[in-house]
């Protein structure tokens, strides 16, 4: 089943409900995550992903866990290939037949 709305991007996420309550810069959380601040930036402007290691960084310094950036980058990769028209002009064919693949 196809979402229609868009999930947020884990980079807005990080930006609206960490760096700015927090009052954290974007520079200071790369320095103290360990990763370059370009890194980063891409990351906030929905340029880059966020992987796992960037996920474990993130969830030590700000208390989370890991599988909640890699959920939310999931959700929003997910949705952005179910939309890709050219993902579904192709013609995929099932190759497991119904009954079996509602076993699983």
């Amino acid at each position: 089943m196809v979402k229609k709305r868009k999930p947020t991007h884990p980079g807005l996420i990080l930006e609206e409900h960490y760096l700015k309550p927090l009052n954290i810069t974007k520079s200071s959380l790369a320095e103290a995550i360990g990763i370059s601040r370009n890194t980063l930036y891409k990351i906030l402007k929905k340029e880059s992903r966020i992987t796992a290691d960037v996920a474990i960084r993130l969830s030590k310094a700000l208390r989370t866990t890991p599988e909640l950036w890699l959920n939310l980058q999931q959700k929003y990769d997910v949705w952005e290939a179910e939309h890709n028209k050219k993902v579904h002009s192709e013609n995929i064919k099932p190759i497991v037949p119904l009954a079996a693949a509602n076993y699983r």
